[in-house]
Parts: C-alpha cells; structure tokens; sequence
C-alpha cells in the first residue's frame, strides 16, 4: 500500500486507486471539497510536495485555467488517484477556512 505523507498531519497507508482527497479525509486530514470531487471549486486543492501522480485529465485543467492555477505540482486532490508514495500539502482545510468541508466526494 502506497504511503502518504501529509504535511502539518500525519503519515498513513492508502489504498492503491483510491481518490486522494477520501484517503486525506479518512485519516483526520479535514480538507475542503466544496463541489464533492467534481474538479469544479478548486478548494481541495494540494502541493504536491514529492511523488508522482496521473497527468492533469481534462476537467481538472478546464477549472485550473478557469482560476488561473499553473503550478504543475498544485493539483486537485479530487482529481488524484494513488498510485504511489507521495507527500502532499492541503493548502485549504475546514479549520483554515472556518467552513463545512462540503459533501463527500464518491469514489
């Protein structure tokens, strides 16, 4: 099982294909996903800090253009399936933003 490092959290073991903003939510990481993992709101939003993950898919692109997103390794954590290690920072969280996290996204 693939290890995910999350900065300011904790570290933990991920099921391999799974969305990485469920894995972040399933392990006390309260991260925003405003839209419920739809590529169309941009809070779920992480740094890729080290790994690699699945080139950017088409949706996710359309909102990062949308909203002016052009570092390769801000990505949506929606968007990410595991695969691998990785460490990620969630630059938007329920705490930080003082908000409802959203509705759970579907695998």
């Amino acid at each position: 099982m693939p290890i995910i490092h999350v900065e300011g959290y904790h570290s933990f073991k991920a099921e391999q294909g799974k969305k990485l903003v469920l894995a972040l939510e399933d392990n006390g990481v309260d991260i925003l996903h405003r839209c419920g993992g739809n590529a169309r709101c941009t809070t779920c939003i992480c740094e890729i800090v080290e790994g690699e993950v699945e080139p950017i898919g088409e949706a996710e692109a359309g909102i990062r253009e949308k909203k002016g997103i052009t570092a390769p390794n801000l990505r949506l954590s929606c968007q990410i399936r595991i695969e691998k290690d990785m460490k990620v920072k969630p630059l938007r969280t329920a705490t930080s933003e003082q908000m409802d996290p959203g509705k759970r996204p579907e695998e």
